[in-house]
């Protein structure tokens, strides 16, 4: 079906609303008071339908009109996305940026920095994978994805330093190492259970596993965290990541005797390092700009 009224048509219906009338309308589209007027009369004999009606001396919209008017803005924005897409094609963007990010990066830094990218770039399809130690290394070798972000710099690749976190044992304020009345030892750690999170990759690494017989080996972080709450176990997790907890007391710091914390470097790597396309550079330079921003004393 071959459309009746143009997409020029519609617009000036939405400035005769958005304006506030004809007069302002036509200073808004620089174009003569008669064009617009011309315009608003071209839809309502294509569609045999009335736009507005007098209300006193006002023209207003009728229910017709309200519900083009809607449908016209849509018409009109989307019309605007397409031909942002086609000037982000016409310069080489990716029609779709895959990303690989370690759960230990913090939550409000990929949200922060996903939200401002779809700001600029609405019609770029994100396809976001949370991993776990080798899982994102993996991610980057076999090419499954155009950016990451790990504690791991994979083998023949150059990554730029993102930020640094830092890992505390904790556990419930009730837990049994908490009553000990003294510094923690190793020793007393392994009588108790440990919780750890598994390997997303093949390598199935145990990173900080303390060789605990009574171990928890658990999918994602956040459930450790949560079974940590309930008391089930002790772990180390990254600080931004158990902070409200922290303050709410539901988790409380190990009083260890040493190792009460641990560094980890986060790193940012491109898996076609210097052939990586637009889409994926613009989003790995917001990460490096929202974590030098949110994020000042861990750089």
């Amino acid at each position: 079906m071959k459309p009746q009224v143009t997409l020029e048509q519609w617009q000036a219906l939405l400035a005769v609303v958005d304006a506030g009338g004809y007069a302002q309308a036509a200073e808004q589209l620089k174009k003569s008071q008669s064009a617009v007027s011309y315009a608003i009369q071209k839809i309502e004999t294509a569609l045999s339908v009335r736009i507005f009606e007098l209300s006193g001396r006002k023209a207003v919209l009728t229910g017709a009109g309200q519900a083009l008017y809607r449908r016209a803005q849509t018409l009109v924005e989307e019309a605007a996305l397409t031909e942002q897409l086609a000037a982000q094609y016409a310069e080489g963007w990716e029609a779709e940026v895959r990303i690989a990010v370690d759960t230990i990066v913090p939550d409000e830094l990929v949200l922060h920095c996903l939200a401002q990218f779809a700001a600029e770039a609405p019609q770029i399809r994100v396809e976001l994978r949370e991993t776990v130690l080798s899982g994102t290394e993996e991610a980057i070798r076999n090419k499954a994805v155009d950016l990451a972000i790990s504690g791991v710099v994979p083998v023949g690749h150059l990554s730029t330093p993102l930020m640094r976190t830092r890992f505390i044992a904790v556990a419930h304020p009730n837990h049994p190492l908490h009553q000990l009345g003294r510094p923690v030892t190793q020793r007393d750690l392994r009588k108790h259970r440990q919780l750890v999170v598994r390997d997303s990759g093949s390598r199935n690494i145990d990173a900080g596993w303390l060789g605990a017989d009574q171990r928890w080996t658990l999918s994602h972080l956040h459930t450790s965290i949560r079974a940590a709450c309930l008391g089930l176990g002790y772990a180390w997790y990254p600080e931004p990541k158990i902070r409200h907890q922290l303050e709410q007391g539901r988790l409380k710091q190990l009083p260890l005797e040493e190792g009460w914390q641990r560094f980890v470097q986060l790193n940012l790597t491109y898996s076609r390092g210097e052939f990586a396309g637009p889409a994926a550079r613009r989003l790995g330079e917001l990460f490096l700009a929202h974590a030098k921003a949110e994020y000042p004393d861990c750089q």
